[in-house]
């Protein structure tokens, strides 16, 4: 895990990423928690951090843990609160089922349910194998044949045959434990599926 986090927004350039975004949305305080309830600190707004973030998060060291990274596991929008932990793969932060909306096709047609593809959910990632398990006209529904890691809500999912791009859409869910759980996938579409 030596790779560089990429925390701040390429067109903004040489400025504080949360005193730029601060300028545009409002922020409320809240807790940081455990997947197990424990408060180890507080946030300074969700919209500051992403899925699988492990820098900025400003709780360091924290008494009766391990000395290891902290990961962001989950954004509860309703009650306010961020989740973290200390493992990369955190079971929180897979998922092998992604809806999408905001559907846009290179050809103008949309792949067909049933369709054996690959898929991107993340910047720089390579693509994973994935099925189509529904398309509607602005709406679609992947499965991953394996889970994917940091799947997040308005990032992009792009679709590929080989090496053509299909075009995708704009991630709305993905079936995450605490996702699930919350039941925050309600989306038109069957968001529980099997996990692997």
């Amino acid at each position: 895990h030596d790779k560089k986090d990429s925390t701040g927004i390429c067109f903004i350039g040489e400025r504080d990423f949360r005193t730029f975004l601060s300028g545009y949305i409002e922020s409320e305080v809240g807790e940081i928690r455990t997947p197990d309830e424990q408060v180890i600190g507080e946030h300074q707004g969700l919209a500051f951090h992403t899925l699988g973030q492990r820098q900025g998060l400003g709780i360091g060291g924290v008494r009766g843990f391990p000395d290891a990274a902290w990961y962001v596991l989950h954004k509860d929008m309703r009650a306010n609160v961020l989740y973290v932990g200390q493992q990369h793969d955190h079971p929180w932060l897979l998922s092998n089922r992604v809806s999408a909306r905001e559907l846009s096709w290179t050809s103008g047609v949309a792949p067909e349910a049933g369709s054996k593809l690959q898929a991107q959910v993340r910047y720089r990632q390579a693509a994973h194998a994935c099925c189509i398990v529904e398309v509607r006209d602005d709406s679609l529904l992947v499965d991953f044949e394996q889970p994917q890691w940091a799947v997040t809500a308005g990032q992009s999912l792009v679709l590929y045959d080989d090496d053509v791009c299909l075009g995708g859409g704009i991630i709305q869910f993905s079936n995450t434990p605490p996702a699930v759980a919350a039941n925050d996938l309600k989306d038109s579409l069957s968001m529980t599926g099997n996990r692997s």
